[in-house]
C-alpha cells in the first residue's frame, strides 16, 4: 500500500464495507460462501487468503460462449498468477458436469491449456444470489432465468474493487479483465487513477500512459510524493488533472 496519507487508503475509504439494503456494491466485503469445486471443498473468504482474487460466472455448462471464455482465461492463468491475483470460475451446474464439460473446453481452445483454476458448483443457486447475479424471489422457480455473465475482482481486503456484467450472449474479453487488474493494482499501491485508454492515453501531449494523481491527494501530498507530476491546463482553471509518469513512482 502506498504511504501516501491523502491517497489511496483515504479515497478507498469513501467506498462504505457493507451495503444498507443487502445489494452487493464497489467497496462492499464481499460475500463468504462454502462450495464443491472441482478443486474440492472451498471456504472462499479463505481461498482469497490476502491475494487478489477474481471470480467469474457463467449461466451453466455447455453452452459455447462459456466454453470460450474458460479456454481464453486458461491462457492467462499464469500472467495472472504472476500479479498475485487468484483465479476461479461459477457455473450453476454440479462438479461432475463441470467436470465432463471441461473436456470439451480444452478440446475446443485452439492452443493446449490446462484448467489450473477451480469451477465452483452452484446447482442450487444461492452463491448467484448472494453476488445479486439472480432475484432471490426466482431462484426456486421452474424455468430459471440464466445468471449475468458477470465478474467481480476482489482485493486483498476481500472487498470488492470492481464489477462488470454481461448478457449470456456476450463473451468477455480477457485482454480487458487483465488491464483493469494492472490498473486497479497500480491504484492501490501508488494513490493514482488510470485516464480512459490507459495506458494509451495522452499520447498527443507527450504524456502516454501518464496517471491522474487521486483527487484525494492533496496539494502538500502532490509536491512531496509526486515531485514530477504536471496539471493540465483547462477552462475552469481548476487544478484537477494531475498527470504523473508512473515508471518513477515510489512509496516513500
Amino acid at each position: 500500500m502506498c504511504n501516501v496519507p491523502s491517497g489511496a487508503e483515504a479515497y478507498g475509504s469513501l467506498y462504505a464495507a457493507s451495503s444498507s439494503d443487502g445489494v452487493l456494491r464497489l467497496g462492499n466485503i464481499v460475500p463468504d460462501f462454502t462450495a464443491d469445486t472441482t478443486h474440492g471443498p472451498m471456504k472462499f473468504h479463505e481461498w482469497i487468503d490476502g491475494s487478489w482474487a477474481i471470480l467469474f460466472s457463467h449461466p451453466a455448462d455447455f453452452t459455447p460462449v462459456c466454453t470460450t471464455e474458460i479456454g481464453r482465461l486458461a491462457l492467462k492463468y499464469d500472467e495472472l498468477k504472476s500479479k498475485g491475483v487468484k483465479l476461479a470460475t461459477l457455473s450453476c451446474d454440479p462438479v461432475e458436469s463441470h467436470t465432463k464439460w471441461l473436456d470439451d473446453v480444452v478440446a475446443h481452445c485452439e492452443n493446449k491449456v490446462t484448467i489450473d483454476f477451480p469451477i465452483i458448483a452452484d446447482p442450487t443457486r444461492e452463491i448467484a444470489v448472494k453476488y445479486g447475479m439472480i432475484d432471490p424471489e426466482l431462484k426456486d422457480k421452474e424455468g430459471l432465468p440464466l445468471t449475468c455473465r458477470a465478474v467481480f475482482i476482489i482485493g486483498p481486503d476481500k472487498k470488492l474493487k470492481l464489477s462488470l456484467n454481461y448478457p449470456a450472449s456476450v463473451g468477455r474479453n480477457m485482454d480487458e479483465i487483465t488491464r483493469v487488474i494492472d490498473a486497479l493494482q497500480l491504484s492501490a499501491k501508488y494513490s493514482v487513477a488510470t485516464p480512459a485508454n490507459w495506458p494509451n492515453n495522452h499520447e498527443s501531449i507527450g504524456k502516454k500512459g501518464q496517471a491522474f494523481l487521486l483527487p484525494t491527494v492533496t496539494p502538500e501530498d502532490a509536491k512531496k510524493y509526486f515531485p514530477n507530476h504536471t496539471s493540465c491546463l483547462v477552462p475552469s482553471g481548476i487544478d484537477y488533472l494531475r498527470l504523473t509518469p508512473i515508471e518513477n513512482l515510489s512509496t516513500k
